[in-house]
């Protein structure tokens, strides 16, 4: 695991966000979860075809750093957070979607990191009401999306080849005061 993030990137807290490359693309594909969360790992026969889509600027996918430029996650915002299955015809909510280095899951940096996230598509999206679809299993995320100020809206059973139970949870902001005149 090499330095990823060179001077001029984009920079929210302690996070630096980056247009996603191969050399991160690649990176994200080797990573492995443990136990139930192995449903998030690339099966390697999908590799090149999760790091294309990674790469697709479609699914605005971003790479994140910590402050000493090292990949701690990623995130991307739009349709590639969406499961097929839920109901996402509020067409104003901005879908997040995130993932963070295995390594670093479940020792409590994921308010924090979340929170980059969102103050990343306030600044740069100018989003003020976010969707999150998280599965039902994964407590740790969920309890993460709540503190976060997430609430769920939705359950559904994704319309996939492996079925898995999820949530819907919205977070809808004040938008910001129009300077005075």
């Amino acid at each position: 695991m090499g330095r990823m993030i060179q001077e001029g990137q984009l920079v929210t807290g302690e996070y630096f966000f980056a247009p996603m490359t191969e050399t991160h693309a690649r990176e994200i594909a080797a990573w492995r979860y443990p136990g139930q969360y192995a449903v998030y790992n690339t099966v390697d026969a999908d590799v090149e075809a999760d790091v294309q889509v990674l790469l697709d600027p479609r699914y605005a996918y971003y790479a994140v750093a910590d402050s000493a430029g090292f990949l701690v996650g990623f995130c991307c915002y739009g349709s590639d957070a969406q499961v097929p299955g839920g109901d996402y015809s509020d067409a104003a909510a901005l879908d997040v979607g995130l993932g963070l280095r295995p390594d670093l899951a479940g020792q409590g940096r994921g308010l924090g990191f979340l929170e980059a996230i969102l103050d990343f598509a306030r600044r740069h999206l100018a989003a003020t009401y976010f969707r999150a679809t998280i599965a039902v299993f994964n407590l740790r995320s969920r309890r993460v999306f709540e503190k976060a100020g997430f609430v769920e809206t939705q359950h559904f059973v994704s319309a996939s080849a492996r079925p898995l139970e999820f949530i819907v949870m919205v977070k809808r902001e004040a938008a910001p005061a129009s300077p005075a005149a």
